[in-house]
């Protein structure tokens, strides 16, 4: 599947969780996407286990905290934590994961995509959730053109 239509398929959903949202407002990539989910109508849960409110909002420790479910995670965290991120959303049976990645490694673990995959789940592993669709602004649509060529969003998933 293209990575374009992926992340239309991601973005249709309408209640996503963001992992590695920050206790401090703006330090990290998580926080912008859990923003500016926000601020265009999706209804976002940020999970942080070491936070009980992001940003003013509720935080919740892991994805079955959640009340009622999500249909999508941006796994936004150390790859480190992506496995266990992604195993808990194929259990819970969230089917479309976005792995947060710029320019450096990101939160993409290799083994989580693969797990993920073989799951039947949608991995997108690389890019940003805010570099397609109307969440976009100029300067996403910038990095991923720049970040596409580099190899850091991929073409296809």
């Amino acid at each position: 599947m293209r990575t374009a239509d992926a992340a239309h398929d991601f973005l249709a959903c309408r209640r996503i969780a963001v992992t590695g949202v920050s206790r401090t407002p703006g330090s990290h990539g998580s926080d912008v996407v859990y923003e500016r989910l926000r601020d265009h109508g999706y209804e976002v849960f940020a999970v942080n286990p070491n936070a009980e409110t992001v940003m003013g909002d509720p935080a919740y420790p892991d994805l079955r905290s959640i009340p009622g479910g999500v249909e999508a995670v941006v796994v936004a965290t150390a790859p480190r934590h992506a496995g266990a991120t992604v195993a808990e959303a194929v259990d819970l049976g969230i089917t479309k994961i976005w792995m947060h990645r710029s320019i450096d490694a990101g939160s993409v673990d290799p083994d989580a995509v693969a797990y993920g995959r073989e799951h039947g789940a949608t991995v997108i592993d690389g890019g940003c959730p805010l570099m397609f669709g109307d969440v976009a602004d100029g300067s996403h649509r910038v990095m991923c053109r720049l970040l596409t060529l580099l190899g850091r969003v991929p073409r296809s998933v």
